[in-house]
């Protein structure tokens, strides 16, 4: 399995300084970052938290979609969202104190028991859930569109 990569361009000191993240492997954007804009309104630029609620809830739509095809399911939609608090540390700084997964599914052929079981294990077993274990992960999955 390949590797991916991304840089990141920074000026200045952190509350008065900028940067750019670049998605090299893919070469898919640049995005603009500062701490102001991750610690208060985003005003258009995106935040390391922000990027790893997106890997999180790309990698788990992908997952769930794997851990169905082993039981012979396939879905019709999977719609997660991952919201990532940042807050502050204890001893200083910030840490990242939880992430909310909210995923929902249309699969026929599978009741709600069964899939909240499936929706476990594809959790358990995402490469980004297994990345983030040091955080608290809540997992609200359901049924339905």
């Amino acid at each position: 399995m390949p590797s991916r990569d991304a840089t990141t361009h920074w000026e200045g000191g952190l509350q008065d300084g900028k940067g750019h993240v670049t998605l090299d492997s893919s070469n898919a954007g640049q995005f603009n970052v500062s701490f102001p804009t991750r610690a208060e309104d985003p005003n258009g630029q995106t935040s390391p938290e922000e990027l790893i609620a997106a890997a999180h809830s790309s990698c788990l739509a992908m997952n769930l979609s794997g851990v169905l095809g082993s039981e012979n399911l396939t879905a019709k939609s999977i719609d997660v969202s991952a919201e990532v608090t940042l807050s502050p540390a204890t001893g200083g700084g910030f840490e990242i104190s939880g992430i909310a997964v909210t995923l929902r599914a249309d699969v026929d052929g599978v009741d709600e028991a069964k899939f909240q079981e499936l929706a476990s294990t594809a959790e358990k077993t995402c490469p980004v859930s297994k990345a983030l274990a040091g955080t608290t992960i809540t997992l609200d999955a359901s049924l339905g569109s």
